[in-house]
């Protein structure tokens, strides 16, 4: 097979040829500036308002609600920053959050406990999913937000968001969720969900880069973070991307439209990769069978280094991945394999695969041929394979 295999959707996928089709007409003819009062303006106005619209009925929500952004970090750390200052009006700054999260997240928290907020990272089981025993036990009377993301960017797992955001309803704790891996992948209710704030981003679901979008719910208050006009109603200023805004708005339209079709197609591939790769002695699914993304694999095989693993792919023509793109050049075991109880020699080892609906099953089947290879082929190079074949020492997996 010559053609490049792409299974790093997690990371970001191809812009549909539908979605850059209707993004085309913003460059040379709908490219006014929607602030503008003239009709040339309005008519770049409506089509933002449509984008925003067609938005927020995918999530069940208004689109008043709907705050657009550059994409998923600027989300998260707007949506936790707005509720620290809604906190510190409080008197209460207490923020809960899992040892997990994206590092969008985690970076803003850490900012915040150096600005005088306690942080409590709640832990994770072995399946890499939160228990809402756990969040019960650590709310206190001064916790002012819950921020759990929805599906681990990782491992893929689908975290207990309905039950999470009921309880954080009864208690009157802002919750937020960082969606990005979620939305457009499975189906997201902010209403039923009783969810707060939700970020996400448009390249995860075959939008363009560059864009993403808040929902807030109405009566939350935003603290501005960028300065200087009066777009998104004040909160968010600067010119609208607008070619970016309605090619997401139709992306996650097209991904919400055909889920179900595309979720089946995804979770037959991935599960037949789990079948195969589980036979490679010394190996482990990481996160919960299961409740997962039904894109997203990853394996720990033991005796080897990702890295390594992920070159030899790439000549195998295979694009694939052993975490968080945004950590990519990193050479830390993952925070999330750690989380989950994976040792540091271990989670070394990791593999993420992550699938899209142009995945084709010649392309699994070739992957089922060539990571078994590559990982004996590694294992027969490393001297610490060898020393947990000779029993020197003792094998974790």
């Amino acid at each position: 097979m010559t053609k490049m295999i792409y299974l790093d959707n997690a990371a970001t996928t191809k812009v549909d040829e539908s979605v850059k089709q209707v993004m085309l007409p913003f460059f040379d003819e709908v490219y006014g500036n929607a602030s503008s009062l003239y009709v040339f303006g309005q008519r770049a106005k409506e089509k933002l308002e449509d984008a925003r619209a067609m938005v927020a009925k995918c999530l069940n929500a208004q689109p008043r609600e709907i705050y657009f952004t550059s994409g998923g970090s600027e989300s998260d750390n707007w949506a936790i920053m707005s509720a620290a200052q809604w906190g510190t009006r409080q008197n209460k700054k207490h923020i809960i959050s899992t040892t997990f999260e994206h590092h969008a997240v985690l970076h803003t928290l850490r900012k915040l406990e150096k600005q005088g907020f306690e942080v409590t990272y709640l832990p994770v089981n072995a399946n890499g999913i939160v228990k809402v025993d756990d969040l019960k036990k650590t709310i206190r009377d001064d916790t002012c937000l819950v921020t759990v993301m929805f599906a681990n960017n990782e491992i893929g797992t689908i975290q207990p968001i309905a039950e999470i955001g009921k309880l954080c309803r009864e208690k009157k704790i802002l919750f937020h969720t960082d969606a990005v891996q979620a939305a457009g992948h499975v189906a997201i209710d902010v209403m039923a969900m009783n969810i707060d704030l939700l970020s996400m981003s448009s390249h995860k679901f075959h939008g363009p880069k560059g864009v993403g979008a808040l929902y807030v719910r109405q009566g939350v208050v935003l603290t501005n973070l960028i300065e200087g006009g009066a777009q998104e109603r004040g909160k968010r200023a600067g010119t609208e991307n607008l070619p970016g805004i309605y090619g997401m708005a139709v992306a996650l339209k097209n991904a919400v439209a055909e889920m179900k079709t595309v979720a089946a197609r995804e979770t037959k591939l991935r599960d037949k990769l789990f079948a195969a790769l589980s036979k490679i002695p010394h190996s482990a699914i990481n996160g919960d069978a299961a409740t997962r993304l039904p894109n997203n694999f990853n394996m720990c095989f033991e005796g080897i280094e990702g890295e390594s693993l992920l070159l030899l792919l790439d000549d195998a023509g295979i694009c694939a991945s052993s975490g968080s793109a945004c950590t990519s050049g990193s050479l830390d075991p993952s925070h999330v394999l750690l989380a989950i109880g994976r040792p540091h020699e271990v989670a070394h080892g990791s593999l993420r695969l992550s699938l899209s609906k142009y995945t084709t099953e010649e392309e699994i089947d070739f992957v089922i041929k060539k990571v078994p290879e590559i990982v004996d082929y590694l294992r027969k190079m490393s001297p610490v394979w060898d020393e947990l074949e000779k029993g020197v020492r003792k094998h974790a997996l």
